[in-house]
């Protein structure tokens, strides 16, 4: 099963009424055949525009992300139900990437900064660049000084 994260947001409601609409979500995720991985709170936030959801207008609401692996087929499903829920402003379905963790480089993060391959490679590219465009002065002009000096 692919990975997804359902990005939720929700009208501001006490706690235990949040609580009981992510009981509500979770739930719809399990009886469909889902796995939740993890469930992130980003907390009550300012909606960076107004948003109406079954005939109210929100301009404050929670935020929250789930992680979790169901079977492609029964995400259509899963969104038809979190549309009909009125504790619900939007919901959407992204599949995550997987992700590839890279190695761990404790050894070189412990190094001096000039002795981090990294930063030599950059060394090396700004040495190679050009360092700006610059005029170069002709003396030929009848001036004996740059006149464009700052």
């Amino acid at each position: 099963m692919p990975t997804y994260e359902l990005p939720l947001i929700l009208r501001v409601m006490p706690k235990p009424q949040i609580t009981a609409t992510l009981k509500r979500v979770a739930n719809g995720i399990f009886d469909r055949g889902g796995v939740i991985r993890k469930i992130e709170n980003l907390g009550e936030i300012v909606t960076p525009y107004k948003m109406s959801a079954h005939n109210k207008v929100h301009r404050k609401a929670s935020y929250f992300i789930f992680h979790f692996d169901a079977p492609p087929r029964k995400l259509e499903d899963l969104l038809e139900e979190y549309g009909r829920d009125v504790d619900v402003v939007r919901s959407r379905v992204y599949k995550k990437d997987e992700d590839n963790p890279e190695p761990c480089t404790w050894h070189e993060e412990m190094l001096p900064p000039s002795d981090r391959p990294e930063v030599q490679k950059l060394m090396r590219i700004a040495a190679n660049q050009k360092r700006g465009f610059t005029k170069i002065w002709n003396p030929n002009s009848g001036l004996d000084y740059y006149p464009f000096q700052r």
